[in-house]
């Protein structure tokens, strides 16, 4: 936008700022301004997630997302990155409310955190934001969220959810014998009771399998002698397929994700200083909340899932005409 004269004419800015201005600003905030900007991102949601209509339900979709860092930043270490494997990467936490697409909630990691490190306090911090309307809230996340102090706390809130189940041992021994009806055409499925060693008791536990096919790429789900297999710790008053088909939901995080990457500039970490880099993870969540509420309040329906590229041509793009002004060359 900043070479771009006509747009700055159509909205009265002389200017945009550099990339150097916005170092600048998030390396000389006061140590309190990221908690003040997430008060206000938060207090931000719980108004728009009632616009147009009130809600009773909300669905969280929790994932992570791998960044990789060229440059010698405060908190990037080597850790999981399958694109770039050996480089040092940030590996933040990311919250989606699944039915408006806002994001819920952030937080940065250091590229070599834990599975679950900091699952919690993303939780917690997303539970607080929660309007006092809210009825039921749901929510869904992958393997790396499928530890006790993580189902714990969702039960204590308490939440319905659906988790990804790691596939320790005693899961992978339970799975053989179970007793499997037919889902669809190429998927079978069964539910049981099952509890893992660290934990007090027993957890409801879907799994659907399907076989092994010549045509299948390398394999990402568990595989046990011809099968493969899909498995979830849930909670929810759902038949076995209706647990499938309420995960299956989660599939719509993934192009968001991409957006927040790409369009949002979530990959292009802007200084050294970790503590900056989280604060511009809170600016980044409010810019795309913005955008979010733009598209839900002003905008017709088939406007609302365009990605910010996408409406960005369609807000701006305008018409011209060839003219020949005092007979000199033709113009746009």
């Amino acid at each position: 936008m900043r070479s771009n004269g006509t747009f700055q004419y159509l909205t009265g800015l002389q200017s945009y700022p550099d990339p150097q201005t916005l170092r600048r600003f998030l390396l000389q905030a006061a140590l309190g301004f990221r908690e003040q900007l997430h008060r206000l991102n938060d207090h931000l949601l719980q108004q728009f997630i009632h616009w147009p209509d009130r809600r009773s339900r909300l669905i969280l979709d929790l994932d992570s997302t791998v960044v990789t860092l060229f440059g010698r930043q405060e908190g990037a270490a080597v850790g999981y990155n399958p694109r770039y494997r050996g480089k040092r990467s940030y590996d933040p936490l990311l919250c989606l409310e699944a039915n408006s697409s806002f994001l819920w909630d952030t937080e940065l990691r250091r590229g070599d955190a834990g599975t679950w490190v900091g699952s919690v306090e993303l939780l917690a911090s997303c539970f607080l934001s929660i309007p006092s309307g809210i009825r039921e809230l749901r929510v869904r996340a992958d393997a790396g969220f499928g530890y006790q102090p993580v189902l714990e706390m969702l039960e204590a809130r308490p939440a319905q959810y659906a988790v990804v189940a790691r596939m320790t041992p005693s899961l992978k021994r339970a799975l053989g014998g179970l007793h499997y009806e037919r889902l669809n055409p190429r998927w079978e499925i069964a539910e049981f009771e099952h509890r893992s060693s660290d934990w007090p008791r027993a957890r409801r536990c879907i799994v659907a399998r399907r076989l092994i096919e010549e045509t299948d790429p390398e394999p990402t789900l568990f595989t046990l002698e011809r099968h493969l297999y899909r498995a979830w710790f849930t909670n929810l008053p759902l038949t076995p397929a209706g647990v499938w088909h309420f995960y299956d939901g989660r599939a719509g995080m993934e192009p968001r994700i991409r957006e927040l990457r790409e369009d949002f500039a979530l990959r292009k970490i802007p200084t050294r200083a970790f503590a900056a880099n989280a604060l511009y993870l809170e600016v980044v969540r409010l810019a795309y909340n913005l955008v979010t509420a733009f598209q839900r309040t002003c905008l017709p329906e088939e406007w609302q899932g365009l990605t910010l590229s996408k409406l960005r041509h369609r807000l701006l793009w305008l018409p011209g005409e060839l003219t020949r002004p005092q007979n000199d060359l033709p113009c746009d």
